[in-house]
C-alpha cells in the first residue's frame, strides 16, 4: 500500500453476523484503494457498523460514532447497519455524521459518497425486499483458517423481543452461485473451515436449492474440510442434516447451536416462539440419537417480563437436565418498539443480573463436564494460526484444544490428538500426527 493512499477505518457492533459484514466492508475498502487501519487511528474514513438488538446497543452504536468523529472531524464519517435502518434520523442528528446507509445498501456503501464532505447528512435506507441477494465479494481476501460465511438474512418470525425483522428484513436468500464464488475465494485463501452464517439459516432457499441442499454442494468444494452452523433455530431444522452430521467422512460437523430462550412454556408463549419444552426435549432427544457424539449449544434469555422466579426454576431445570454442552447467557434488555417493551410486568434489573449470574454459573459446570468427559480421548482438531505465542483448535464438535506441542508448520492442518487436562475454557490436548 502507498503511503500517500488514503485511509479507512471500521467498526462493528453486534452480532456474527454484522463482524462478516463489517470485514466485507474492509475488503471493500481495500479494493477501493484505501489503507484499512484499527480504529482509534486517525483515518479519512470511518465505517461504524452498528447493532440495534437493544436500547444498550443503540447507546454503544452512538459511543463509537462519536469516538471516531471526536479524533478525526475531518474524515467522512458513514454510519451503517441495523441501528441506521431503524433509526436514521437519531443517527444523522449525531453532529459530524455525513452518510447513513440502511441494511439494503451497506455493502455497497462507495456507491453513494462523494471525496467531500457534504453540507448535511446523507440517509440512504431503502425498502428491504424479499429478494434473493448477492454481495459479490472478490478480489483481496483475509481469512484464517475458519470463516463465516453469510448465506441468508432477516427473519419472518417475529418473536415479541425481538427487532431485527425490522432492522434486517423479512427472510431472504442468498445467490448460490454468488455464495459459492466467495467459498471459493476463501478455499484458495487457505480457509479449510467454513461456519454458515445468517439471521435464520434454515429458511435458506435460492433457485430451489434448500439449507441441506447448499451443505452438500458446499461439501464437494474442492479443499474444505469442515462445514458448520452458526445458530439455527429448531423449527427449521431439517432430520437431513443428522445423516450428513454422523457420516465421519461428510464436512458437516457434528454441532448444533440451537436457541432456547426459556425453559418455560408460559414465557416461551409471551415470547411468541414456535414450539413448547416438551417439543424441544423431543427435538434435541431425536438428534443425539441421529448423532451420539453431537453437542449442541444455545441461548437463554433471562429476566423477561413476566418472569417469575419459578419459571426462571424451570429454564434452569430444562437446561440442565438436557445435554447442553453451555449456554449463552443474555439479560434480557427492552428495545423500543418490540411488543416485549410494551409488557407492563418487567423483572427488576438487579434480578435479572442474579438470575443470568447463576445460569452462567451453571453453563460453566456444564462445560467443565464437557471438558473432562474427554480426557485421554483421541480426537480431529483443525490446527488454527499461533496467538501469543499458542496455538489453539477445535475438534469436530466444538471442543477447544490448546495444542502442547505445536510448531509453526501445524497451522492450518488436520491433526490427530489426545485430550489432556481440563480447563474452563479448553483442553490440553497433544499431537499424535
Amino acid at each position: 500500500m502507498k503511503d500517500n493512499s488514503p485511509k479507512a477505518s471500521v467498526k462493528t457492533l453486534g452480532c456474527r453476523l454484522n463482524q462478516y459484514e463489517g470485514q466485507a466492508i474492509e475488503t471493500k475498502l481495500r479494493n477501493a484503494g484505501y489503507e484499512v487501519v484499527p480504529f482509534g487511528e486517525p483515518a479519512d474514513v470511518g465505517v461504524v457498523n452498528t447493532c440495534t438488538v437493544t436500547n444498550e446497543a443503540d447507546a454503544k452504536s452512538r459511543n463509537a460514532i462519536r469516538r471516531f468523529i471526536r479524533g478525526n472531524p475531518n474524515a467522512l464519517t458513514i454510519v451503517a447497519g441495523c441501528y441506521s435502518q431503524i433509526s436514521a434520523n437519531e443517527v444523522a442528528m449525531i453532529q459530524g455524521v455525513d452518510y447513513v446507509i440502511g441494511n439494503h445498501d451497506k455493502l455497497n456503501f462507495l456507491d453513494y459518497i462523494a471525496d467531500q464532505k457534504p453540507t448535511s447528512p446523507v440517509i440512504i435506507r431503502d425498502k428491504i425486499n424479499k429478494d434473493d441477494f448477492s454481495i459479490g465479494f472478490v478480489g483481496e481476501s483475509r481469512f484464517e483458517q475458519r470463516a463465516n460465511l453469510k448465506v441468508q438474512d432477516g427473519c419472518d418470525f417475529m418473536c415479541s423481543f425481538c427487532v431485527i425483522p425490522f432492522a434486517r428484513g423479512r427472510a431472504r436468500s442468498r445467490d448460490f452461485n454468488d455464495l459459492i464464488s466467495e467459498a471459493k475465494t476463501m478455499i484458495a485463501s487457505g480457509v479449510r473451515e467454513i461456519v454458515l452464517t445468517g439471521v435464520n439459516l434454515g429458511t435458506y432457499l435460492s433457485n430451489d436449492t434448500e439449507f441441506p441442499e447448499l451443505i452438500e454442494k458446499l461439501s464437494d468444494l474442492d479443499g474444505l474440510r469442515r462445514i458448520r452452523i452458526s445458530s439455527i433455530e429448531p423449527t427449521t431444522i431439517s432430520p437431513r442434516l443428522f445423516g450428513l452430521m454422523s457420516d465421519p467422512d461428510h464436512p458437516l460437523m457434528p454441532y448444533l447451536h440451537i436457541p432456547l430462550q426459556s425453559g418455560s412454556d408460559k414465557v416461551l408463549k409471551r415470547m411468541k416462539r414456535k414450539y413448547s419444552v416438551a417439543d424441544f426435549k423431543e427435538f434435541i432427544e431425536y438428534a443425539t440419537d441421529q448423532v451420539p457424539n453431537i453437542s449442541v449449544g444455545t441461548d437463554i434469555l433471562v429476566g423477561f417480563p413476566g418472569e417469575s422466579e419459578k419459571e426462571f426454576e424451570e429454564t434452569c431445570g430444562t437446561f440442565w437436565d438436557l445435554p447442553f454442552v453451555y449456554c449463552h447467557v443474555f439479560t434480557y434488555s427492552e428495545r423500543n418498539g418490540t411488543p416485549a417493551s410494551k409488557y407492563k410486568d418487567s423483572v427488576p434489573m438487579h434480578e435479572r443480573r442474579t438470575r443470568s449470574a447463576h445460569l452462567r454459573r451453571l453453563s460453566a459446570a456444564k462445560r467443565m463436564d464437557f471438558h473432562k468427559r474427554h480426557k485421554g480421548k483421541h480426537m480431529r482438531v483443525l490446527i488454527e494460526n499461533a496467538k501469543d505465542g499458542n496455538y489453539f483448535g477445535y475438534t469436530d464438535h466444538f471442543l477447544k484444544v490448546k495444542l502442547t506441542n505445536a510448531s509453526e508448520d501445524s497451522a492450518n492442518r488436520m491433526a490427530s490428538v489426545k485430550i489432556g487436562k481440563a480447563f474452563p475454557e479448553y483442553c490440553h490436548a497433544n499431537i499424535l500426527s
